[in-house]
């Protein structure tokens, strides 16, 4: 009787303990994600500053580089081999001379080596174009630029991640000029990987090598792609769109709420399945909240990289919760990766031969890129000088430069001689001066076009202009009549709307980009096929021989705001 009793209670016991145990909520499923974004070819890493979340004083610190970040990665995947890195575009493009000078391969072959499954475009992928982008992602040496191409490595076999593109279609065969989406799988789980390239590339990149492309809006190409995606059996969408925002918040402030810009509009229209949008374009850190969705952003560079981590119902795969934590590559946190450490050493090796060769001595270092309140730069007086410089030879009077082409200030350190490394990132995307006839009047629409841009950057928009040519401008009056009439000069003599002037511009300009369409209406239109950097490196030497080292701490006061 004690004995049955006994295996009565047991039973009970053992009833409740399952009856317990059904009723407790199953612990979800993990995916973890790891992103980076707006890389551009910064195989060694750089100087960094932020300000933490809680910190009141900013730290600066050495960041970022591919042995520091394949040191976090292996960590990381230790703590689950089947981690997902993945990227938001501009991976290339307005790189360092360590990477542009072997046309972006060293990158492309690193991003290989630290696992990278997939990523977005960027509009530094179209850089040098639709045939160059795919000969980078499929491999091969016929290239637009065969002097780099295939020189680090003679049998270059293309990107091993894929580059997603949901919006950039071939307006020829109406389909996708990249997959739009790719699937990679996780724990059992198919996550749709979906890319979006900013559709404003075709004014940010040279016309002729977008031609036949047709760049759409990033969330209705989204959406689209959701229907072949669900049909590919994924479960789980992952946005990756090259295009951002801004917030005052810190980098690695959780769920930030003062998002702002492009990609706020974006993620409010995606479908609602999409729980995830992986941002890039704007070089700004966050980890925000829009709505129910979490869009996050990584630093310029390499200096940051977010840790993504999706919880999952393990029964339907639905996203119950997304954590992000933007985390700062500090060189020596984690134990070296040997084999990237080695590849770094050679691709250093490979290239400081070229990268160190002095230039120049300059009078001041760093030369700033930095606008005044007028939208005028020291280092854009200088570019301009030497691009104007270089064309006297053409009849030219008057040299125009895109401040955004002008990537880094000319930082060279104690000695200040510049150093051929040093120069490059200053302009790195190997444009040519092309030279033209305007008149007066369409100069005038030319500067009238800087007000009449969409661009929030202000310090990007405004033209830099060479010695000589000067003019004021005032932001009390309208837009297309902000320049102060009679104001605009040539060695002291006002323009004359009726005159034909000639003009140098780099080839990007040249073709409308950056917003500038009047300078397609050039006459007597010539490529000099100068590079912009040669011009400049030219430049520098010549005043180093005059015994006068180019450049200041300050504008020339060539553009003047009235008020």
């Amino acid at each position: 009787m004690k004995n049955s009793l006994r295996s009565i209670v047991s039973g009970l016991a053992s009833a409740a303990l399952l009856a317990g145990c059904a009723s407790r909520p199953q612990e979800p499923l993990e995916l973890n994600i790891v992103s980076l974004n707006d890389f551009h070819g910064y195989l060694e890493g750089g100087r960094f500053s932020y300000t933490a979340a809680g910190a009141t004083q900013p730290q600066t610190l050495h960041a970022g580089g591919i042995s520091t970040i394949a040191a976090a990665l292996q960590a990381w995947r230790q703590e689950d081999r089947q981690l997902m890195f993945v990227g938001a575009g501009d991976l290339i493009g307005a790189s360092p001379a360590i990477s542009s000078m072997w046309a972006d391969e060293p990158t492309l072959i690193a991003m290989g080596m630290l696992g990278m499954r997939v990523s977005a475009t960027g509009n530094h992928e179209f850089d040098v174009g639709r045939a160059e982008l795919l000969r980078q992602q499929h491999g091969g040496c016929a290239s637009v630029r065969p002097e780099v191409a295939c020189k680090f490595t003679p049998d270059y076999r293309g990107a091993s991640f894929a580059y997603v593109a949901a919006n950039v279609v071939d307006a020829a065969t109406g389909k996708t000029l990249l997959p739009a989406y790719r699937i990679e799988q996780a724990h059992g789980v198919k996550v749709a990987f979906i890319g979006a390239v900013i559709r404003n590339t075709p004014a940010m990149v040279l016309a002729s090598g977008v031609t036949g492309l047709d760049f759409r809006d990033e969330a209705d190409s989204i959406n689209r792609a959701m229907a072949g995606a669900r049909a590919d059996g994924a479960t789980v969408f992952v946005a990756l769109v090259h295009e951002g925002g801004h917030t005052e918040e810190a980098i690695d402030q959780p769920d930030c709420s003062k998002l702002t810009g492009p990609i706020v509009g974006i993620a409010r229209r995606l479908d609602p399945a999409i729980r995830l949008i992986v941002s890039g374009h704007t070089h700004k850190g966050f980890q925000c909240k829009v709505d129910e969705r979490v869009v996050t952003q990584a630093e310029v560079g390499g200096h940051v990289l977010s840790r993504i981590k999706l919880l999952l119902d393990p029964a339907t795969h639905a996203v119950r919760d997304i954590r992000v934590r933007n985390v700062v590559m500090k060189p020596g946190t984690w134990p070296a990766d040997p084999a990237v450490d080695n590849y770094l050493k050679l691709v250093k090796a490979r290239s400081d031969a070229a990268l160190a060769r002095p230039v120049a001595k300059v009078a001041i270092s760093p030369l700033s890129r930095k606008s005044s309140s007028a939208g005028e730069s020291a280092l854009g007086n200088l570019v301009a000088d030497a691009m104007l410089e270089a064309t006297r030879a053409e009849g030219v009077q008057i040299a125009f430069m895109n401040q955004g082409g002008i990537r880094r200030d000319l930082d060279t350190g104690a000695g200040l001689t510049a150093s051929y490394g040093q120069t490059q990132v200053v302009l790195p995307y190997a444009n040519t001066l092309v030279v033209m006839d305007l008149t007066g009047r369409q100069l005038r629409q030319v500067l009238e076009q800087q007000w009449l841009r969409t661009n929030e950057d202000f310090d990007r928009q405004m033209l830099q202009v060479s010695r000589g040519f000067s003019y004021q401008w005032s932001a009390a009056r309208p837009k297309g009549e902000r320049v102060v009439p009679g104001s605009i000069r040539l060695d002291g003599v006002p323009l004359s709307d009726t005159q034909v002037y000639r003009v140098a511009v780099n080839n990007f300009l040249a073709e409308g980009g950056d917003n500038f369409p009047l300078f397609r209406d050039g006459r007597n239109v010539r490529d000099t096929h100068i590079l912009d950097l040669d011009s400049f490196i030219a430049y520098l030497a010549r005043n180093e021989r005059a015994g006068t080292p180019a450049g200041s701490n300050r504008p020339a006061g060539r553009v003047e705001k009235v008020d």
